[in-house]
C-alpha cells in the first residue's frame, strides 16, 4: 500500500486573527518538512490576515457549517461512508454520545465527521484537530468512520468548559494529545486514566517576526498632564478577558496620575465596554482600536509603558490559558501587569518580571497600575526580566520540534479501511 504521509489538520475556524498560535505551528510544521491540509469548520468572519496566514502553502477546505446548508454535500457523504468497515462503530459512539449531550451540534459533528472522510485526500494517512472539544467531537467520529489515527492539540476554552466525560472518552480514542499550559496538562492528564497520552509544550513565538527592540523605553511617570504613561492591552473583548475589571482599576487610580489607554481587537463585549468607560468618566482617555494585523500590534507593544490584561475564570469555567499576547508583549520588554488565572503564572512570577494579582481584585489591581505607572525604572527592570525568560524558554521552534517527535509516531501509512473508498 502507498505510503501516505500528508497529515490533514482540522480547524473550528481559518484563518483567525486571535490564533496567531495555531497560523504560526502550521507554518513552522510546513518548514520542519510535514505536507498539510487544512479543513476547516468554519469560514473565516476577520476582515484582516496576519502576514503568517500567507506564508502558508497547505490548501484549505470548508466543512459545512450548518449541515441544512449544504444538504445534498452532507448525503452524499453519509451515502458513500454508510459501507466503509468503521461507519457502524462510529455511529454507535453517536448514539452514545447523544443522550449526554442531545442538541443539534451533536448531529451537526456526526454529519461533518462523514463529509470529512467522504472527501478525504488520497495521499493522506493522519487527523489532527484544534481544540478538544467540537473540532475533535468530528475528528473522534472521522478517525472512527475512516480507520484513522488521530491526535489533538487542546488550548483553553475547550479544555475547561468540556464535561469530563467527554474529554476522557476522547483522550482514550486519540493516539495522543498536547497542549499548551500545566494546569491543562494536568487536568488532562487527570482524565486520560492509564493511558498518560497527554504531552505539555508550550507555543511560544516566532522570534523572528519579535526582533529585540532596539530603542529606548520611556522615563514617563504619569506626572505629566502633556505627556502620559501609555498603556496598552491586546485581546478580544470578552468576558474571560476581564476588561471591565481593567476599566474600573483604571478609574480608581489617584487624579494626579496621568494615562492613556489603548485597547487592539474585535469582541461583543466591545459596545458594553465603551459604554462601562464612559460610566466610569474614563472614555476620554481610551482608544479603541479595533483588529490590527500583526505588523501594527508590534509598533505598538514598541511605543507603549506597559501591558495589561485582567484574566479570568468566568462562570462556566472558561477561561486562558497563556495568552499569547503576554508572551509577545514580553519579547519586546514590554512589563505586564495581569493576573495569577491559569498558565500565566508559568510565564509570569510576581515581582520577578511582572506584576500580578488575583483575579477580580480591582483594588489590587488598581494599586499595581499605579506602582508600574509611577516608577519606570520598575518597569523597565521586569520588562528585560520578562524579554530574557521568553527568549530563552519561549521560542516556538521548541514546539515545532515537540511535534514532530509525536508525528513520528504516527503509522506510517493509513489503515486497510481508507486505502479504497
Amino acid at each position: 500500500m502507498q505510503n501516505k504521509q500528508k497529515i490533514v489538520v482540522l480547524l473550528k475556524g481559518y484563518p483567525r486573527l486571535s490564533e496567531t498560535f495555531i497560523a504560526q505551528e502550521l507554518l513552522g510544521l510546513e518548514k520542519a518538512g510535514l505536507s498539510l491540509e487544512l479543513v476547516a469548520m468554519r469560514r473565516p468572519t476577520d476582515k484582516k490576515r496576519h502576514p503568517v496566514h500567507d506564508e502558508i502553502v497547505a490548501p484549505v477546505r470548508y466543512l459545512p457549517e450548518y449541515l441544512h446548508e449544504e444538504p445534498l454535500r452532507v448525503m452524499k457523504a453519509l451515502w458513500r461512508v454508510r459501507r466503509l468497515p468503521g461507519f457502524t462503530r462510529a455511529f454507535e459512539q453517536f448514539r452514545k454520545d447523544l443522550p449526554r449531550d442531545f442538541s443539534r451540534n451533536r448531529f451537526r459533528r456526526f454529519g461533518q465527521a462523514a463529509v470529512l472522510m467522504a472527501e478525504w485526500p488520497e495521499d493522506a494517512g493522519w487527523l489532527h484537530a484544534h481544540f478538544i472539544h467540537t473540532p475533535a467531537s468530528v475528528a473522534l467520529y472521522a478517525s472512527l468512520i475512516g480507520g484513522l489515527g488521530w491526535s489533538v492539540s487542546a488550548h483553553a476554552k475547550d479544555i475547561w468548559t468540556s464535561a469530563d466525560w467527554d474529554l476522557a472518552e476522547k483522550l482514550a480514542l486519540a493516539d495522543w494529545a498536547v497542549t499548551c499550559t500545566r494546569a491543562g496538562y494536568e487536568q488532562l492528564d487527570r482524565l486520560s486514566g492509564t493511558r498518560h497520552n497527554v504531552h505539555l509544550s508550550y507555543h511560544g513565538l516566532d522570534l523572528d517576526r519579535f526582533p529585540a527592540f532596539e530603542g529606548k523605553r520611556s522615563g514617563r511617570d504619569g506626572a505629566d498632564p502633556a505627556d502620559p504613561v501609555r498603556l496598552f492591552s491586546v485581546g478580544r473583548a470578552v468576558k474571560k478577558k476581564g476588561y471591565d475589571v481593567l476599566l474600573k482599576a483604571l478609574a480608581a487610580l489617584p487624579a494626579d496620575l496621568h494615562w492613556r489607554f489603548t485597547h487592539i481587537g474585535g469582541g461583543d463585549e466591545l459596545t458594553r465596554l465603551k459604554a462601562l468607560a464612559e460610566s466610569l468618566k474614563i472614555a476620554d482617555r481610551i482608544v479603541w482600536k479595533g483588529s490590527m494585523d500583526q505588523r501594527e500590534v508590534l509598533d505598538h507593544y514598541r511605543e507603549s509603558d506597559l501591558f495589561c490584561l485582567a484574566c479570568r475564570i468566568t462562570a462556566d469555567g472558561d477561561r486562558d490559558g497563556l495568552p499569547n499576547v503576554l508572551v509577545e508583549a514580553a519579547s519586546q520588554g514590554l512589563m505586564a501587569v495581569s493576573t495569577t488565572v491559569s498558565g500565566i503564572s508559568e510565564l509570569f512570577a510576581d515581582g520577578d518580571n511582572a506584576l500580578l494579582v488575583a483575579s477580580e481584585d480591582v483594588a489590587a489591581l488598581s494599586a499595581a497600575l499605579e506602582k508600574a505607572m509611577r516608577n519606570p525604572a520598575l518597569r523597565h527592570g521586569l520588562g528585560a526580566a520578562a524579554e530574557s525568560r521568553v527568549r530563552r524558554d519561549f521560542d516556538y521552534r521548541n514546539s515545532i520540534r515537540d511535534l514532530m517527535r509525536l508525528f513520528a509516531t504516527r503509522p506510517a501509512a493509513a489503515k486497510e479501511q481508507t486505502a479504497d473508498r
